[in-house]
Order: structure tokens, then C-alpha cells, then sequence
């Protein structure tokens, strides 16, 4: 069923391997909903700059794991088409007098509990104690040996790609006047194909759900496919120590060059 013109640019961003199915997956919305593509272009929405489809950037013979959020960052500029890479943030450290996380990572309730979390994984952090002195000491060794750490959110965005990430958001846009959650429930036929497309390869990605709303995904068929890791949401701050995580990003190296 043939969807709005309107995107055909988002999906000319994307990479050749998966402009077909992206193109399924809109034809499958436009058939259980053939009214909320039409609405949608029409109106204002998040992520901008044709950037719907950013992070099907890596082609889909790369993706070895694929990461599902909630919804884009409701700020145009935070908001990049990647799950979880928040576009306002370029340092991750500080690097005046009052050393740990750059203070636009520290407004970044998630991106810093990511950070954190990683640093506990890399054994640099205690998960009971993960701020004030403990930061500073952590991140004055990090300065040291800043030569083989990342220093940028394109650095940690660049790790999450050559590992071979697709990340994703339950709903793939964000307006004000609508719930994440109501998007979040006219993506899922897009979603779907997606999985279908994945399940095709010769290895199956892991699937890591993050929240409430990406956990929705268990209820597909398609799901039940593929090994699947899961957490709470990394805004809550017990996400910081959670074990399946640790063990799931420790030998990524995230953190390193």
C-alpha cells in the first residue's frame, strides 16, 4: 500500500540494504492506519532534517544488536535518529576544576546513567557509590590515560556502530501534542518487518530493551526469534548497577578507542 512522498527522503538517508524494507515497513503502517502517515507529515515532529531513519545507517549485514528505546529526545537538537545519542552533548568529561561528567551529560538523566554503568562494567566505579568524590577520582584517571578513552558523544556513537548497534526507539518520532506511547503503538507494523528482515540473516541479532515502552516488543511473534536482553529504562538510577548489562557491555569497550 503506498505511503506519503514525504519520506521518501528520510529513506534515501538510510543505507541501500534496507530502503526496500523501510519502505515495507511504511506501506504495513499505512495499511493497518492508512491516516496517521498523512497526519503525520503534515505535522511537526522529531527528529528533524529528514533524520527518521538515521540509524538504519549501518547496513543490515553489520547489525549484531539491536537496541530499542523509548522515543526520540523532545529537544530538535538532542534529537539525532539514534536512539539514546543525544545530539546537544559533545564532551563527556569535564574538564574544569570540578572533574567528572561535562555538565551537558549530567542533564542527560540516561546518558549519564549509561556512562556510569560502564564505568562500574569497566571496574573503575563501585555501583554503591557512583558520584561527588567518587566521580572526580574516577575521572581524574580517565584524564590521564585520555589518549585510549573516548572524549566525544561521536566517539561513543562511532563504538556503538562498529559493534554493530541498530538503535532504535519504540516510537520512532516525538510531538508534543501526541503520547510517546500512541506513536510508540502505530510504529509497531513497521516494527515488525524489521524484525522480519533481521530474522533472515545468518545470524540473529540480540535484541536489548530498555523501558516500559520498547518491552512492548515481546508481545510479537517475531520477537520470540531472537536472544533478548533487558533492563529498566537507564533514567532510573538502579540501571546503573544492573549485573545483565554489566556482563552484556563490559567486553564492548565502549569506552575506549
Amino acid at each position: 500500500m503506498p505511503f506519503p512522498d514525504f519520506f521518501r527522503a528520510d529513506i534515501d538517508m538510510a543505507d541501500v540494504s534496507w530502503q526496500a524494507i523501510l519502505e515495507r515497513g511504511l506501506s504495513a503502517i499505512e495499511q493497518i492506519n492508512p491516516n496517521y502517515l498523512a497526519n503525520l507529515a503534515k505535522s511537526d515532529f522529531l527528529p528533524t532534517e529528514h533524520r527518521l531513519f538515521a540509524a538504519f545507517s549501518i547496513p543490515l549485514p553489520s547489525v549484531r544488536y539491536v537496541l530499542v528505546g523509548e522515543g526520540p529526545y523532545p529537544r530538535i537538537q538532542s534529537a539525532t535518529g539514534y536512539c539514546f545519542m543525544d545530539g546537544a552533548v559533545d564532551a563527556l568529561w569535564s574538564c574544569g576544576a570540578q572533574l567528572g561528567l561535562s555538565k551537558s551529560v549530567n542533564r542527560a538523566t540516561s546518558l549519564r546513567n549509561f556512562i556510569k554503568m560502564l564505568l562500574v562494567a569497566d571496574g573503575r566505579l563501585v555501583a554503591t557509590s557512583t558520584s561527588g568524590i567518587a566521580m572526580a577520582e574516577c575521572c581524574c584517571k580517565l584524564h590521564q590515560e585520555s589518549s585510549m578513552i573516548i572524549q566525544t558523544m561521536n566517539d561513543l556513537q562511532q563504538n556503538f556502530l562498529r559493534n554493530g548497534f541498530l538503535m532504535l526507539n519504540a516510537s520512532l518520532v516525538f510531538r508534543e501534542s501526541v503520547s510517546p506511547a500512541v506513536d510508540a503503538k502505530a510504529w509497531i507494523p513497521f516494527f515488525r518487518v524489521i524484525l522480519e528482515a533481521l530474522s533472515g540473516q545468518q545470524s540473529l541479532a540480540r535484541l536489548i530493551l530498555w523501558g516500559k515502552i520498547a518491552d512492548r516488543l515481546d508481545a510479537f511473534t517475531e520477537t520470540a526469534l531472537f536472544p533478548t536482553s533487558r533492563a529498566e529504562h537507564p533514567y532510573n538510577l538502579s540501571f546503573i548497577a544492573n549485573n545483565d548489562m554489566h556482563n552484556l557491555f563490559a567486553p564492548m569497550r565502549l569506552l575506549y578507542r
